[in-house]
């Protein structure tokens, strides 16, 4: 499984107890179409990797709109094309909700909930869908700012420019509401300034917090406090905290020395 379709089916899992359905579905748009890749609760294959067109279907609909759809009776709807009844009819659904994944005003991915027998969806239905939704969008920004920024390191990348893009890796994830999305990011950070590295990167002596790190990495690029502090959404006294803190543990009289010290001991690429 992917790292994308693993990150969609705890979302799913999440909605279907949140929200009290017994089927819960969805999946990722990629070339202007929908491909459905996450199921929880399915008794059969029939929606496994099913690919839906823009316009086509609730789901094609709601990516043409960006916004919830719901068919009480999905057999006798008039509201929306019959052009998957197969595979939904197959499954046995009746009552079926969709609500779009949006990034920067863009669906990007569509949820959808369902009963095996007609009902009207409530409100708590429909939000704990959209949280999901929401969550999962963070999660796809998340990816797409690593993927952007790692693809704008040339071959030859310098180390400065790995230390740049580290920085503002950090900085994202900080900003991140998400704890598992914020996780994933520190862990991609992490990742390229070991790759910046170049070697096997030894068990550091020194523990920064996560916090530390992130004001040390801002540091290190040489801004100021005041300049983190705007960068972090932190006040100034915060950043001078955490700042200090990371002083003592690296026995560092100076911001720079800090710095310096960290490299040294491979806390900070």
């Amino acid at each position: 499984m992917s790292d994308a379709r693993s990150v969609l089916q705890v979302e799913l899992a999440g909605a279907a107890r949140a929200a009290g359905l017994p089927v819960v579905f969805g999946g990722e748009v990629s070339g202007g179409r929908l491909r459905l890749s996450g199921f929880v609760g399915t008794r059969t294959t029939a929606l496994h990797n099913l690919d839906v067109l823009p316009g086509v279907g609730m789901g094609g609909r709601v990516l043409m709109q960006n916004r919830p759809i719901t068919v009480n009776d999905y057999g006798s709807a008039r509201t929306i094309t019959h052009d998957y009844d197969r595979p939904v009819l197959a499954e046995g659904l009746a009552s079926v909700i969709a609500v779009p994944v949006q990034t920067a005003g863009r669906c990007r991915g569509v949820l959808y909930g369902a009963v095996r027998r007609p009902v009207t969806f409530g409100d708590r239905v429909r939000d704990a869908l959209m949280e999901s939704g929401k969550r999962l969008a963070r999660e796809l920004a998340a990816r797409d700012e690593l993927t952007n920024r790692a693809a704008s390191l040339s071959p030859g990348a310098s180390r400065e420019e790995l230390r740049a893009v580290h920085s503002e890796l950090r900085a994202i994830a900080g900003a991140l509401p998400d704890p598992e999305a914020r996780r994933r990011l520190y862990a991609a950070a992490q990742r390229l300034a070991d790759l910046g590295e170049g070697r096997p990167v030894p068990e550091p002596r020194v523990r920064l917090s996560t916090r530390e790190m992130d004001v040390l990495a801002q540091v290190a690029l040489g801004r100021t406090n005041a300049e983190v502090a705007e960068r972090l959404s932190l006040s100034r006294e915060t950043v001078k905290a955490y700042l200090g803190s990371a002083m003592r543990k690296l026995d560092a009289h100076t911001r720079h020395e800090a710095v310096v010290q960290a490299r040294r001991l491979m806390v900070l690429p």
